[in-house]
């Protein structure tokens, strides 16, 4: 489960790509021989996309070793799984499972059911053109109307009475008409009619999705093409963290009211109901030099680490950050330093807080050990009835023990990847300290599988 939540197989600081997905693979392969029900399982579970997709494309791939309950089973959580997926997630899952040759009744009837539950499939038509002409022909469908025509001979009609379709059409030799197709789409056809990339931009504003903005909000501002501004008292916690961090030290510090009213309320809206109910919480949070990440994965530690520290503060009665680099100013927090966890765990347990969660790689550096000795005295001399919630979340899964490196074996770990989960990591937690065995974590997932099917999480 913590691989699944942390790990995507791609570089991390302290392991490459290959290490990561070897790893990863294993852990993958020896649940679904071993433990096929727990696997299929944890699709109801907080895991990360690429994570959801090889679970979906492993039970698909070896269904005749699942018997017809269990393939019942599969198909739904399956089914309930691709669709919070973003569709190209979805669309590259079908197309692995056609180039493995994994044709049977019920990965065609998934596939079926999914395009059939589109919003707007004319609309996937254009702006994934290939992969869905590749579902269609690998599930043996007939598409009704135009669909049809336009995946394999787009370019026989004359006109087409589908609008976004039309759009299409018209706009290889029309420039006005590529404003009304997706961005993805619509910049190939920029780049063909040479229109300028400001200008582009300030025209195809409109189209633009949330993340789109996001993404493409400060290259534009270069440009000098306003049009294209995010709000971002709407984005997602954790990925505004990263957006965040991706601002210089200096532009933070400008737009400090702007950026902290948006992270605010994103932890806020993260915390519901729940707001000011955790009571006294200290929270030790890792800002070292590993907390850089990687190349693929950018200050990515760093941004989770940023934004459980304001849904936390969202969450507590009385809140107390504790920065390893000692910094004050969350805004200004960048990737330095050694890992002195020891210390910082001491200054957070002398608070005797009613919770302590700690957000760190878990690289116990400086000195090493020391957070692992002061933990196992804290719990086994000085707090034995647990009055004192310890709680450790890793964003970075180590590759070498399979699992996301742990403080001490008297501390519960998780592995974490968006600040949004924090709340139902914690819980999840507890089935890592070995407090609680199997059956309470069978229990536990046959809750989380009910209401997930149900559409309750």
């Amino acid at each position: 489960m913590n691989a699944a939540i942390t790990s995507t197989g791609q570089r991390e600081f302290h392991s490459g790509a290959e290490e990561q997905s070897l790893s990863l693979d294993f852990l993958h392969r020896y649940l679904l021989g071993n433990y096929r029900d727990l696997y299929t399982a944890t699709l109801a579970l907080d895991v990360n996309d690429h994570n959801a997709v090889m679970i979906a494309k492993n039970l698909l791939t070896t269904a005749a070793e699942a018997d017809p309950e269990q393939r019942r089973a599969e198909g739904r959580l399956i089914a309930r799984r691709l669709a919070l997926l973003p569709p190209p997630r979805v669309y590259g899952l079908f197309r692995a499972l056609r180039r493995a040759k994994v044709n049977n009744r019920r990965t065609r009837a998934i596939m079926r059911d999914w395009l059939a539950a589109r919003p707007d499939l004319a609309f996937d038509a254009v702006k994934y053109r290939g992969a869905v002409k590749d579902v269609v022909r690998h599930a043996h469908l007939r598409p009704e109307g135009e669909l049809g025509p336009f995946l394999f001979t787009p370019r026989r009609r004359a006109a087409y009475a589908t609008p976004i379709l039309e759009t299409w059409r018209r706009a290889h030799y029309e420039q006005a008409a590529l404003y009304g197709l997706p961005y993805t789409v619509a910049e190939g056809f920029a780049a063909k009619h040479r229109i300028p990339r400001a200008a582009f931009l300030e025209r195809i504003a409109p189209r633009l999705t949330r993340l789109e903005r996001l993404r493409l909000q400060e290259s534009a501002r270069g440009l000098g093409a306003e049009a294209v501004r995010a709000d971002l008292t709407t984005m997602p916690l954790t990925r505004l963290a990263s957006y965040v961090l991706s601002l210089s030290l200096d532009e933070r510090a400008r737009r400090r009211t702007e950026l902290t009213g948006a992270l605010r309320a994103a932890a806020r809206r993260t915390a519901g109901g729940q707001a000011g109910s955790w009571g006294a919480v200290a929270a030790v949070l890792d800002d070292s030099f590993s907390t850089y990440g990687s190349g693929h994965k950018r200050r990515r530690p760093l941004a989770v680490a940023l934004a459980c520290h304001f849904l936390l503060e969202a969450l507590a009665r009385e809140y107390t950050p504790l920065w390893l680099s000692g910094r004050q100013d969350a805004l200004l927090v960048h990737p330095h330093g050694a890992t002195p966890l020891g210390e910082r765990v001491l200054d957070g347990l002398e608070l005797r807080p009613e919770r302590l969660i700690v957000v760190s790689d878990g690289w116990d550096n400086s000195p090493p050990g020391l957070a692992e000795e002061v933990l196992r005295i804290w719990r086994t001399r000085l707090d034995p009835h647990h009055t004192c919630a310890v709680t450790h979340l890793n964003p970075v899964y180590d590759a070498a023990d399979f699992d996301v490196r742990r403080l001490a074996p008297t501390v519960p770990t998780a592995g974490i990847r968006d600040a949004e989960n924090l709340l139902a990591l914690v819980e999840l937690a507890q089935f890592a300290d070995g407090r609680t065995g199997l059956p309470e974590l069978r229990a536990h997932l046959a809750r989380r599988v009910e209401g997930f099917l149900l559409g309750d999480t």
